[in-house]
C-alpha cells in the first residue's frame, strides 16, 4: 500500500514542483505510532522556504482529494530535505560533486564501511571521495 501511495503522490506533486522551478526528492508514506505520514521533499536551486512548501502543500491536498488514493487519515508534510538531503539518482549523485557526502556501504572498502568527505566523482555506478585520514587526504 505504500509502494502505490508513493507513486501516485509523486505523479500528483511532479507537475506542481515543475511549474515552480522546484524539484521532487522523496516522498514517503509511513506509519509512526497511531499516525500515518505523506512526507513529501523538495528542493530548488537556492533551497526552498516555507512560502513554496505551503504553496506545494495546498495545491497536492486539493488533487489527492480528487483523487483519493488514501483510506486512512494521515499528516501530509512538505518540507526541504536540508543538509542531509540523501542522494538517490544518478542525478542527485552528478549534482554533488564538489559537495562533502556521508557514504556508507554494504561491503568494506579497504576495511570500512562509511566514509565522509568530498566527492571527487561519479561514473553512473563508481564513487570517488577524497577523506581524510589523519592529517592526510585520500581517494577512495
Amino acid at each position: 500500500m505504500s509502494d502505490r501511495v508513493t507513486e501516485i503522490t509523486s505523479r500528483l506533486v511532479d507537475p506542481i514542483v515543475e511549474e515552480m522551478n522546484l524539484e521532487l526528492v522523496d516522498v514517503e508514506f509511513k506509519k509512526e505510532g497511531e499516525n500515518w505520514f505523506l512526507r513529501v521533499f523538495i528542493d530548488g536551486e537556492n533551497g526552498v522556504d516555507i512560502e513554496e512548501c505551503g504553496k506545494v502543500s495546498e495545491q497536492l491536498s486539493e488533487k489527492l482529494d480528487q483523487e483519493d488514493p488514501i483510506k486512512q487519515a494521515y499528516y501530509l508534510e512538505v518540507s526541504s530535505p536540508g543538509a542531509e538531503r540523501p542522494l538517490k539518482t544518478e542525478k542527485d549523485m552528478y549534482k554533488a560533486i564538489g559537495k562533502n557526502v556521508y557514504v556508507t556501504t554494504y561491503e568494506p572498502v579497504e576495511g570500512e564501511k562509511a566514509f565522509e568527505g568530498a566527492l571527487i566523482d561519479f561514473d553512473g555506478s563508481l564513487l570517488q571521495i577524497e577523506v581524510k585520514v589523519k592529517q592526510k587526504e585520500k581517494n577512495v
